[in-house]
C-alpha cells in the first residue's frame, strides 16, 4: 500500500490544506484583530506549522516512491527560490516569533 492510499494520510493532508486556507483568509484581517485574536491566530499558525513538519517528516522517512517524489517536488519548488524545506520552516517560525514580539509592544 502506498502512502497516498492511507485514509489517515489523506485526511491529514485535507485537514492541513483546509486549515491553512482558512488561516490565510483570516490573516487578511489580522491587523484588525485585538490582542486575544492576534494571539489565537499566532497559536493556530504555530500548531499548523508543527503538524505540517510532522506530516512532511513522515514522507521523508517513508520508503514509498510517491512519498519520496512529494519530498523531492517540494525541494525542487523551494530550490527555485534558493530555499530548502528546513529554511522554509525556519523562516515561518521566525515570522511567527516576530508577530509574537509585536504583540507585546
Amino acid at each position: 500500500m502506498g502512502i497516498f492510499d492511507s485514509e489517515v494520510v489523506q485526511e491529514e493532508a485535507k485537514q492541513l490544506f483546509e486549515e491553512y486556507q482558512s488561516l490565510m483568509e483570516l490573516g487578511n484581517k489580522y491587523g484588525k484583530f485585538d490582542y486575544d485574536g492576534k494571539k489565537l491566530y499566532i497559536d493556530r499558525m504555530e500548531e499548523l506549522l508543527e503538524r505540517y513538519k510532522i506530516f512532511m517528516k513522515r514522507f521523508e522517512l517513508s520508503e514509498d516512491f510517491m512519498a519520496q517524489m512529494t519530498v523531492q517536488q517540494l525541494k525542487n519548488q523551494l530550490g527555485q527560490f534558493g530555499m530548502t524545506p528546513q529554511q522554509m520552516f525556519d523562516q515561518m517560525h521566525q515570522t511567527l516569533e516576530r508577530m509574537k514580539a509585536e504583540l507585546h509592544r
